[in-house]
């Protein structure tokens, strides 16, 4: 089978669209035949060799994507041509991946292929945050970090979903017209004195901020208001500061910690939290961007364009 490869770690130009063995099924595995990859900054990282990677070279990137059992291993929940999907098993850039049992969601047939690749790890990020780490309410105030991102994007609409008013933040006017139409009431950017113009809009304070950028961090506790909570889980504008737990306790404020690894733990959680994304999806309450679809033979080009930043949508490959 052919996948997308690199065997240093570097900039786009160690990606190898080569010939490689196919996966070799253990049991509780199925054989998948890949029709859509979603392309995540993670990919990126591992590339460089910022994340942790598994096996040897030629390494597989990948965790994300959709397609069509071709093996289903003898598995009496599973056949042949049955369509499904995955968030969190490695090597998906490739034309066939194993799919543990546990990982596998079924894909309704009004669900794309290009739809479950370019929804699901974003998706589901966005799904626990607004109902694991923050309970949302209707009648809140939200304070959603990168809200032109594609998990704030997908946040926003979820917040919407709940009742809950959105304060988004985000780097350009361009940017910021994107976040009001996925249903921000409020955006502000970085740029401009935005922490004054949050506490102008929501007077004492926001309810909860969700802060992916890291280094933003105190700021989001001086727009929080008194017993309200912070939603830590990204760095993607570098390391928080430390916190001092007597802010904490004299406003009596919550810091919490996120990351969708912690929710994904059973075949019951990721069939039950993707089916509701999905339903979501079904009766129009979140709308997706058509994503920038890549041959995965294009990788280089695909790699390029999420580094580009000028990407606002999902990022497909296509084997």
């Amino acid at each position: 089978m052919k996948a997308l490869t690199f065997s240093s770690f570097g900039g786009s130009e160690v990606l190898e669209y080569i010939e490689v063995p196919a996966p070799v099924l253990k049991e509780g595995e199925i054989l998948v035949e890949m029709k859509a990859i979603g392309l995540n900054f993670a990919d990126i990282y591992r590339r460089k060799g910022n994340y942790h990677l598994t096996g040897e070279p030629p390494y597989i990137a990948g965790y994300e994507g959709a397609g069509i059992v071709a093996d289903a291993n003898q598995h009496p929940g599973f056949k042949k041509g049955d369509r499904v999907a995955f968030a969190d098993v490695p090597f998906a850039n490739a034309e066939y991946v194993a799919l543990p049992v546990t990982h596998a969601l079924p894909l309704p047939d009004d669900i794309s292929f290009e739809t479950a690749a370019s929804v699901l790890l974003q998706g589901l990020t966005a799904h626990y945050l607004a109902t694991d780490s923050h309970q949302i309410k209707a009648g809140e105030q939200v304070l959603i970090h990168a809200v032109a991102g594609g998990v704030g994007q997908l946040l926003t609409q979820i917040t919407r979903i709940f009742g809950a008013k959105v304060i988004g933040l985000t780097s350009s006017e361009e940017k910021a017209a994107i976040a009001r139409q996925n249903g921000a009431d409020e955006v502000y950017l970085y740029g401009d004195d935005w922490k004054r113009q949050v506490l102008r809009a929501a007077a004492g304070g926001v309810d909860v901020v969700y802060d992916s950028v890291g280094s933003t961090l105190s700021d989001s506790f001086n727009v929080t208001k008194d017993c309200g909570q912070v939603v830590f889980f990204g760095m993607s504008g570098g390391d928080p500061a430390f916190v001092d737990p007597r802010m904490l306790m004299d406003g009596s404020k919550t810091l919490t910690g996120g990351d969708l690894w912690s929710y994904l733990t059973s075949a019951e959680e990721r069939i039950q939290r993707s089916g509701q994304l999905f339903d979501w999806i079904r009766t129009k309450k979140i709308s997706l961007a058509a994503p920038t679809s890549f041959k995965l033979s294009e990788g280089k080009e695909a790699h390029d364009f999420l580094e580009s930043r000028k990407s606002t949508g999902k990022i497909i490959l296509i084997p």
